[in-house]
């Protein structure tokens, strides 16, 4: 009997019954997986099959009729259920719960789970054919719809729990925070963000005593675009002497000659202390548009000399509410609903949709000046490549761009001639000698949950998801920890 191909028309469906493909996963491993339901009457076992290059990962495809069924795996002859899977309680204990669509409008397609060798993809092993049709989104369950009391019940419960919360339980047991000189040369400073793999550092002023700023990967896509600008006063022999706080003078200048555009980079200084609660340090984060803010805390009364405590960013605080909600999913009905219904992140317009906002998407053979001017002027933070079918390769993101500091790459390369994917390959190069590249490409399904999604961006590195169609990848959207926050605080 084949796993991918179960008929529930032989088990007794009737002539004239319309079948609908669902696809079984059960990533948990084991030696042998069957699956069984209401749909075999509890009585028949079907094998499922390890998928290609993921031995742990076991899936079969069932053609059921419409409808509500139950079911359970057995696994090494123990029945198991899937607890991030919808489950009731019934006669046969904890069973999980799948809603077939009454039309079969789609074809699903099977999402290959493996990766290549050195692959930086990132994708998720669970079930994708889900309550929603895959086709639409259209939701087809009465539970997965919520009213606007139910709306308001879940974002009041989020604000008072951000609202009791403060700035220092972000704080962890031990670490390191990094603080630039503003004395430094601009050159050294890009090398010591790309040596310590981060994107942004507080700038300290010993003569006033001060943080007065921060340095960012944004500050060295403005320096990259002016060393390509032909008319720069700005070369590459000044940058090796260029300290920081001459090039904020001069990013000053930058922005009063392009105020009629709407785009001024410099900004002032946002920090926060340990007392405050984790809803005002998350508006000032999105206000003001930035990735991270400073948590200082200053012993004299004038504020001057304070210590710099931690970088507190969206990632740690959205991994503090999974943290308390994620046995009380149930209190939050807005987090069971998938991420297609709800007015989140940035889609790709649909055929004669004129009111979206475009997604920015390049091509592996696209400029790397190309890349830097979306960074600059649509204000986007990453950019999905895909190749000709507009399926997901991998992401560029404006902190990848720190690896040009790399031994003077910037000096020896023509933004023009540079592409995206030699730009890429070149910040993989110091994870060779780690045996692999990190997963750069973190993935989502439009019919995945919201708390499923926020799950995936509370884990350390991640900045955005990726909404992808399974099978074959195609780019359908974005979502990054900005749009979360501003969809629960609206």
């Amino acid at each position: 009997m084949a796993a991918s191909g179960m008929d529930y028309g032989r088990e007794g469906g009737g002539a004239g019954t319309i079948l609908t493909p669902a696809r079984f996963v059960w990533p948990y491993g084991g030696r042998s997986v069957y699956l069984s339901g209401s749909f075999t009457g509890w009585s028949e076992h079907w094998p499922m099959t390890p998928v290609e290059g993921c031995p742990t990962v076991f899936q079969t495809i069932c053609s059921l009729p419409p409808g509500y069924h139950q079911y359970k795996f057995i696994v090494d002859g123990e029945w198991r259920h899937d607890e991030h899977q919808p489950f009731v309680t019934g006669n046969y204990g904890v069973v999980n719960t799948i809603l077939l669509a009454r039309e079969p409008d789609f074809t699903p397609s099977v999402l290959t789970p493996h990766t290549t060798s050195g692959s930086s993809m990132d994708v998720d092993n669970e079930v994708f054919q889900r309550v929603v049709r895959v086709s639409d989104c259209t939701s087809h369950d009465p539970l997965t719809r919520i009213s606007d009391a139910d709306l308001a019940v879940s974002r009041q419960r989020i604000s008072v729990f951000l609202s009791t919360h403060m700035a220092y339980e972000l704080l962890p047991e031990s670490g390191k925070v990094i603080a630039l000189d503003v004395e430094l040369p601009v050159k050294q400073a890009f090398h010591i963000l790309f040596e310590q793999g981060i994107s942004t550092a507080p700038l300290w002023d010993f003569s006033k005593g001060q943080f007065v700023g921060v340095l960012s990967a944004l500050d060295f896509i403005l320096i990259m675009r002016e060393l390509g600008n032909h008319g720069s006063n700005l070369t590459e022999e000044e940058l090796e002497t260029h300290t920081i706080s001459a090039w904020k003078e001069a990013k000053l200048y930058l922005s009063k000659q392009t105020i009629d555009q709407g785009k001024i980079f410099s900004k002032k200084l946002v920090r926060v202390g340990p007392d405050e609660n984790l809803k005002d340090v998350t508006l000032k984060i999105l206000q003001n548009r930035v990735a991270t803010v400073p948590v200082t805390h200053s012993f004299s009364d004038d504020g001057s000399y304070p210590q710099l405590l931690y970088l507190a960013s969206l990632s740690e605080i959205l991994k503090l509410v999974c943290r308390y909600f994620r046995h009380s999913t149930s209190s939050l009905p807005i987090l069971q609903l998938p991420i297609c219904t709800l007015p989140l992140g940035t889609w790709v317009p649909k055929i004669g949709e004129t009111n979206r906002q475009p997604l920015a998407i390049l091509k592996p053979n696209s400029s790397l000046s190309s890349a830097l001017n979306l960074f600059v002027q649509a204000e986007v933070s990453s950019i999905p490549i895909v190749d000709d079918n507009d399926s997901l390769l991998d992401v560029y993101s404006r902190s990848d761009i720190t690896a040009l500091a790399k031994d003077k790459i910037y000096t020896h390369i023509n933004l023009e001639e540079m592409t995206i994917h030699q730009a890429l390959q070149l910040g993989q190069e110091p994870y060779a000698s780690h045996g692999g590249t990190p997963q750069r490409c973190h993935m989502c399904l439009r019919s995945d949950s919201l708390h499923k999604v926020m799950e995936r961006l509370a884990k350390p590195g991640v900045r955005r998801v990726v909404i992808v169609e399974a099978g074959s990848k195609r780019v359908e959207g974005i979502i990054s920890l900005g749009d979360i926050f501003r969809f629960l605080l609206s």
